[in-house]
């Protein structure tokens, strides 16, 4: 009898492990999460039993997300504030004890103001894109580093493989990131803390809704939540990147020589225009 419920405990074990159970113990720090994928992503995680702390300027919106699901509580925030980024930390780690994963989301994009070169709007978008994750990061940077385990994941673009028309300020923050990611890599590394980039393609967003042309392989927040999720529980990788239709393509453009990749970029600029 003994050894039938010891044989029976652990087959209900693996279940149990299999199955998530456990997740109720993991938190997870989500920015960018009152709209588009930081909010689908805080859902799917909150959904799979995780606790999250969702930051994002918009309170009213972070309110009603958190109503959606009882394991998602606010924490607004303004990104561009080193000093809002560390309090802002401090206060989840009062309620949560600890973390084990950031994933920092935060972004900005007006193609209209991408045109031409506008000083104002490019600083605004290396603040928010660029300087706002590595506020957060920063903010976070000690506890990972003497807790020796964690994860922190950067949001980025296929936007940032390469130079591309008409995003002048946007790409070169998304590029900014990509360079980030891979230093941050190493030096992360050295603590047994897993650093990931995140490549969406086209994501049905109010951000990608400034959009005025043709978006190949447009795809949900909801996929991108579930391809991200994946990525960060059941991957290993350091790069996530979606969907494979078009990120395969521009991780080929992306090894091209200058002259090839610039004539193919210009001939389907103008194929964009008839």
């Amino acid at each position: 009898m003994s050894h039938y419920m010891y044989f029976w405990s652990h087959i209900n074990f693996y279940i149990i492990m299999k199955s998530g159970y456990y997740n109720f113990m993991n938190n997870i720090w989500i920015t960018g999460a009152s709209s588009g994928i930081g909010r689908a992503l805080a859902l799917k995680f909150a959904e799979e039993g995780w606790q999250v702390a969702a930051s994002a300027r918009r309170e009213d919106l972070l309110n009603e997300i958190s109503e959606l699901n009882k394991n998602i509580s606010p924490f607004p925030l303004d990104v561009t504030s080193i000093e809002k980024c560390k309090e802002t930390f401090e206060k989840i780690k009062n309620k949560y004890e600890s973390i084990d994963i950031c994933f920092f989301s935060t972004g900005t994009w007006d193609p209209k103001k991408e045109k031409n070169i506008d000083i104002d709007q490019i600083r605004n978008v290396m603040e928010v894109n660029f300087f706002g994750t590595l506020n957060c990061i920063q903010a976070v940077e000690r506890y990972f580093k003497e807790r020796n385990s964690g994860h922190i994941s950067i949001v980025s673009s296929i936007a940032g493989y390469r130079g591309l028309p008409n995003s002048t300020g946007y790409g070169a923050s998304k590029a900014a990131l990509n360079n980030l990611a891979e230093s941050l890599y190493f030096d992360f590394g050295k603590h047994n803390v897993r650093i990931s980039l995140i490549s969406p393609g086209f994501i049905k967003t109010p951000m990608t809704d400034k959009n005025e042309f043709r978006m190949p392989f447009l795809k949900t927040p909801e996929f991108a939540a579930d391809k991200i999720y994946k990525g960060l529980i059941n991957g290993s990788s350091f790069e996530i990147d979606f969907p494979k239709e078009l990120t395969l393509i521009l991780k080929l453009l992306k090894i091209l020589p200058n002259r090839l990749y610039l004539y193919i970029i210009k001939k389907l600029t103008k194929l964009q225009k008839l």
